[in-house]
């Protein structure tokens, strides 16, 4: 049986400076809203973290940062 171990990281807004992930005070917005360009942010950090074995499992977006679930088998 496969064995996981995992991690919940905190990434506040200020490190998204570059990434626009809500388009109203709400929180709505629409995928076309989002320039391709300011993803980069996010994509960087799956990358980094896939380079050294996490998944990424969950991202959850809120209007001071987001938080990440990750896993990797041990």
């Amino acid at each position: 049986m496969k064995k996981f171990e995992y991690e919940v990281t905190k990434h506040p807004n200020k490190d998204f400076s570059n990434l626009v992930y809500f388009c109203s005070s709400e929180g709505e917005c629409k995928l076309d809203q989002v320039p391709s360009d300011q993803t980069m942010v996010l994509t960087e950090l799956c990358n980094a973290r896939g380079s050294v074995g996490w998944e990424l499992v969950q991202t959850i977006f809120g209007k001071d940062g987001i938080i990440m679930f990750w896993k990797r088998e041990v």
